[in-house]
This record gives structure tokens, C-alpha cells and sequence, in this order.
């Protein structure tokens, strides 16, 4: 008896395509950047009424710039760059790379660059002051993580992988400190640090590049007396009270004087051209004198949750650039938090980076809220 197979019509397949909608984003991690902002706008119009109204004759002329070059800008920064699979930056990241190399060429050109403090970071575009070093930390993180993804195999490779690493890291970190900025420097070479870790860097490296870095550090010191005696003041906060030692001295006596609950909201004295930089380097000090220990502990554990999550999301990440994308910007917000609250607190030199999301700075903010976008985007296409 014959048998007949029938055959089955073969299921016709929809062309791929090449990247997933993926799931919901983490919304815990978007909840703890808006309590942080909150935090930050309101603190900053108690920091900055005094020297605002003594600079500009407007008492919230840093709060409605921080607002609308800051959190306006970057809110809508944040929401585009969210919505972009994360993976398309890898096709242009050559691109970013060329571009912002450019701009901190021209950031050194005199009638270009903006000077201040004998320091040339900025670009005056439109009277808006802009940093090419901020957008330097995501656009060479980009770069660097799809550089690392395409030599996986090869990251531990000395010649291949360390060196090529080196070469990359020098670049940028030169034409930085030509500025000079070291301490944009410092959080553009942790940030490396960390991804190239994450990329599978061989230990020895890591060592070497340790060391490397005390060695520099100690150049750069004695190159510039005035980093020396940051160093020295740190060692010894009574070292010149009134000159070197100024800056944290004032600090300390702020946060001592907030005790447990703080002097209230808007009753801060430091704010009073006493403390300097109050809207930037220094606002984690006004924040601990005028709401307290509590409040200033509170703020310091949104940064440990948000580390938490953004690693996490690293960790999960559906591929090697993700993973690496993911831990860089984690790297990046929580080492510029934990810095400039350690340097408040004495515990680390002064260095005048600022607090994520909080200090004054259109700039920094909206860089950080569009990296904050390309991570919440990775949060939308991990694997659980």
C-alpha cells in the first residue's frame, strides 16, 4: 500500500529587522534622575539668589538658565536619544569621534575659545557658553566602546589592545589638558578605565595604567604648583586658612553647621560670598548646611541606587557594545557624584568637578541627560 506525503507549504518568513523594539525601559532609574533634578533645581535657587542678584540684578538668573539650557534642552535631549536604538551610534561613532577632536582644537584658539581663570574651555556660541570637553565624555565613550566590541578577541593583546588603547586615551586627554582641565581629564580616563575593564582588559594592563596614572598625576602636580598645594591642603585642611585652604575650610564649616536636620531652606550663611563656587563645585555643601544630614545622606544614596541600576543594565545588556555603553555612563555619573562630594567632604582633593545633575552648568547637564537617554534605551533591550 503506497503512502502519500502531503507536503507543507513552507511558512513564509517577514524580513528581519535589524533592531528590536525591545521592552519598557527602566522607569526606576528614570524616577531616581527626576528626584535628583528636583533636588538639584531647588537647591540651586537657594545657592545661587545671593550671587545672582549681585552678578545679573536677578535673584533666579541661574535657575531660569540652568532650567531652560539645562533641564528644558536636555528633558527633550533625554527623550529623543531614548528613543533611539543605542546601536546606531556605533555606525557614526568614527564620525563623533573626528568632530569633537575638532572642537577641542578650536576650544585653544584665541578669539574662539573662551577664556576664564586662565583656563580656555568654552565656545561663546549665541552668548551661550558651550564645553566641548562635556560632550567629549559620551562621544568618546561611544567611539571607545565600539572600538573595544570590535577587537573583543584581542583586548588583552599588548601591542593590538594596550597600546592601541593608550594611543586613543592620549589623544584626548592632551588636548584636554592643554585647556588645561585635569579634572575633566581624570573623569574621561576613569571612564575608559571602567569600559576597557568591562571590554576584558588583561589585569597586568590595568596595573600598568595604574601606575601610569600616579606617576602623571605627580608630573602634572609639580608642573603646576597650584594642583601641589590642592594636595597638601587635603593632607592638612589648616594648612593657609585663608589662602589655599580657604575653599574647604568653608565647606566644613557649612556641612558642620546644617547638624542633623539643617538650618532650612534658604537660610544658608556660606551662600554669602563666603564659600565659593556655591552654585557649582561647592552646592553639595549648601545642600547639607540648609536641609541637613539626613537629606545629604539622602542624596547620596539616589546616586548608590542609580549606580546600582545602571550596572545592572550593563550587566544585562544584550550585546558587548550595551554592556559597555551602559557601564560607562554608570561610571561616569556615580565618579563625578562621589568626587565631588568626597572633595566637600575632605576626603578627596578639590578638584572642581561638579555635582551630576545638581551644580550649575547647561553644558554638563544637557550631555548628561542625553547619555542618561542612550541608557534607558539599553535598560529597553536587555535580556530579562
Amino acid at each position: 500500500m503506497k503512502s502519500y506525503s502531503r507536503a507543507l507549504p513552507k511558512r513564509v518568513q517577514k524580513p528581519s529587522r535589524p533592531f528590536s523594539d525591545g521592552h519598557q525601559a527602566d522607569y526606576v532609574l528614570l524616577a531616581l534622575l527626576g528626584i535628583i533634578i528636583l533636588v538639584g533645581l531647588v537647591m540651586l535657587s537657594s545657592a545661587s539668589s545671593v550671587v545672582a542678584f549681585e552678578t545679573f540684578g536677578d535673584t533666579n538668573y541661574y535657575l531660569k538658565h540652568q532650567f531652560l539650557y539645562g533641564i528644558l534642552l536636555g528633558g527633550i535631549a533625554l527623550f529623543v536619544f531614548s528613543k533611539i536604538d543605542y546601536r546606531v551610534w556605533k555606525r557614526y561613532s568614527f564620525l563623533l569621534l573626528v568632530v569633537t577632536i575638532f572642537l577641542l582644537i578650536i576650544v585653544l584658539i584665541p578669539g574662539i575659545g573662551y577664556e576664564y581663570l586662565g583656563a580656555r574651555r568654552w565656545i561663546n556660541i549665541g552668548g551661550v557658553l558651550f564645553q566641548p570637553t562635556e560632550v567629549a565624555k559620551l562621544t568618546f565613550l561611544i567611539y571607545l566602546a565600539t572600538w573595544l566590541e570590535k577587537r573583543e578577541k584581542h583586548v588583552e593583546n599588548f601591542a593590538y589592545g594596550f597600546l592601541a588603547f593608550i594611543f586613543l586615551l592620549g589623544i584626548v586627554s592632551i588636548l584636554i589638558l592643554l585647556e588645561p582641565n585635569m579634572s575633566t581629564m581624570i573623569i574621561i580616563a576613569v571612564i575608559s578605565l571602567v569600559v576597557y575593564f568591562v571590554g576584558g582588559a588583561h589585569v597586568k594592563h590595568l596595573s600598568i595604567l595604574g601606575v601610569g596614572g600616579i606617576g602623571l598625576f605627580i608630573l602634572l602636580a609639580k608642573i603646576a604648583p597650584y594642583r601641589a598645594a590642592r594636595f597638601k591642603v587635603f593632607l592638612n585642611p589648616e594648612l593657609d586658612p585663608l589662602g589655599i585652604g580657604y575653599h574647604i575650610n568653608q565647606a566644613l564649616l557649612a556641612i558642620g553647621s546644617g547638624g542633623i536636620f539643617g538650618q532650612g531652606l534658604g537660610h544658608s550663611r556660606q551662600k554669602y560670598n563666603y564659600l565659593p563656587e556655591v552654585t557649582s563645585d561647592s552646592i553639595f555643601a549648601i545642600i547639607a548646611e540648609e536641609l541637613g544630614f539626613i537629606i545629604a545622606i539622602g542624596i547620596i544614596a539616589l546616586f548608590i541606587a542609580l549606580m546600582i541600576r545602571g550596572f545592572k543594565i550593563s550587566r544585562q545588556a544584550s550585546d558587548m557594545f550595551g554592556k559597555l555603553v551602559a557601564a560607562g555612563i554608570t561610571a561616569w555619573i556615580t565618579f563625578q557624584a562621589f568626587v565631588n562630594i568626597g572633595s566637600m567632604l575632605s576626603l578627596l582633593p578639590l578638584t572642581g568637578i561638579p555635582l551630576p545633575f545638581i551644580s550649575y552648568g547647561s553644558s554638563s547637564v544637557l550631555t548628561l541627560m542625553a547619555a542618561f537617554g542612550i541608557l534607558l534605551n539599553i535598560s529597553k533591550h536587555t535580556k530579562s
